[in-house]
């Protein structure tokens, strides 16, 4: 560059020195140097854009040109400020458009591209495939308009407002069930390193949490059981009964998990809550029930249709309800109505009618697959036993007790 040409690009920048600036004709960019401050000026463009820019002194490498900003909205002073602070940073070794790559890489990084990053992170590390689909759906269909948004950039108003359209939408319950599982996410993307808070944090829920403590009487087990068909909803309610486990592992039961030979029904560990093989013996009648499930080629699930196992719990309860007050108000000596239960009720009903019965508590947390109480801590690691004759003896002596009650109703 000729000498004067290059004098002509250092001035002392001012508010009416800025006013004259201009491109030569035919000139498309034109960089003008702050003599004031070394490193610092304003770089015209033919479109009209001016912005502030600066190149730090070389130190060891290529003298390289950064944008500050607009100079239609960053005036003179501050400009200058904020170059003298970043040419001093990188003097230092620092570098000065480090916190404008981070601020656009956390820009880029949005909620709905970690979704499935992190549904595989939960898959890879054996959660359940019903726990995983539950996942799935509530953070790709409930938290779907949230999808576009920069991660750090969902607050919790957002998230309120939303909270809001679920319990209108999908109810109260499953839209406290799509805000938890938001939290766990958030939660992982923080462990991860890529969100720096949890916005889900003292927000709102739709529901008081209360612990459920409901037992079934044996006459509310009676008519759940009389009331259960010959289909696949009747035969996983009974084998709730029967067994004691959760819906779930009733629900996505395969045939391969059975051991028809010695009555046992083998629960792999990726299909356990608490990540732990199970046996659970069959008694005569879930072996019974078990034994009729026709098994199909290609298909290893013994309830439900197409390639995954049962669904649709909401529409077969509510018309299991449904028969049970049509009996009900048939019979003079029964109670009209079916106090308000649910499927995990019968776990509950099932371990505290065994204890009814005689079944000391190490047992009764054997066939639930629990881990606390007599297990728990040391001696869950030093006690290894499955208990199995045990838990055969337990659950035999609970079937012949369901057996009993349903014959006594039958034979009223």
């Amino acid at each position: 560059m000729p000498r004067r040409a290059a004098a002509n690009n250092v001035v002392k920048l001012t508010k009416g020195m800025l006013a004259t600036l201009a491109l030569a004709p035919g000139q498309g960019e034109r960089i003008v140097w702050d003599a004031e401050l070394r490193g610092f000026g304003i770089r015209l463009r033919a479109s009209g854009n001016r912005t502030w820019v600066i190149r730090p002194p070389r130190s060891g490498g290529a003298s390289k040109l950064h944008t500050l900003g607009s100079a239609d909205t960053i005036d003179l002073a501050s400009a200058r400020r904020s170059a003298q602070e970043k040419i001093a940073e990188a003097a230092l070794g620092g570098d000065p458009t480090k916190a404008k790559r981070e601020a656009r890489a956390q820009a880029a990084l949005t909620f709905g591209s970690l979704v499935d990053r992190y549904i595989a992170d939960k898959e890879a590390k054996g959660r359940r495939p019903s726990t995983v689909s539950n996942m799935r759906h509530h953070l790709k269909c409930h938290w779907q308009p949230l999808h576009c948004r920069p991660l750090n950039a969902i607050s919790r108003a957002d998230l309120a407002v939303r909270h809001r359209e679920l319990v209108s939408e999908c109810g109260p319950h499953a839209a406290d069930r799509a805000r938890s599982i938001l939290s766990t996410f958030f939660v992982w993307a923080m462990a991860e390193g890529m969100a720096n808070a949890n916005p889900v944090t003292n927000t709102r829920t739709a529901t008081v949490p209360t612990r459920r403590d409901r037992v079934l009487s044996d006459e509310e087990l009676v008519a759940i059981w009389c009331a259960c068909r010959e289909d696949d909803f009747g035969r996983i309610v009974r084998l709730l009964i029967l067994t004691g486990q959760r819906r779930d592992e009733v629900a996505e039961m395969r045939h391969t998990e059975i051991d028809l030979p010695t009555a046992l029904w083998r629960l792999p560990p990726e299909r356990t809550k608490n990540h732990r093989p199970h046996e659970i013996p069959l008694s005569a009648p879930a072996l019974s029930i078990v034994s009729a499930a026709s098994k199909r080629t290609g298909r290893d699930f013994l309830f439900g249709e197409g390639e995954g196992p049962f669904s649709g719990f909401s529409k077969s309860k509510a018309r299991l309800d449904e028969r049970i007050r049509t009996v009900r108000e048939k019979d003079l000596e029964a109670p009209h109505t079916l106090v308000s239960w649910r499927l995990h009720d019968l776990r509950r009903t099932v371990a505290t009618r065994m204890a009814d019965l005689g079944v000391l508590p190490h047992v009764v947390e054997a066939v639930l697959n629990h881990v606390s109480g007599h297990k728990a801590g040391v001696a869950g690691i030093y006690n290894r036993s499955s208990y199995r004759a045990e838990k055969q003896a337990a659950l035999t002596l609970w079937a012949m007790h369901i057996e009993q009650l349903v014959k006594t109703k039958q034979e009223a």
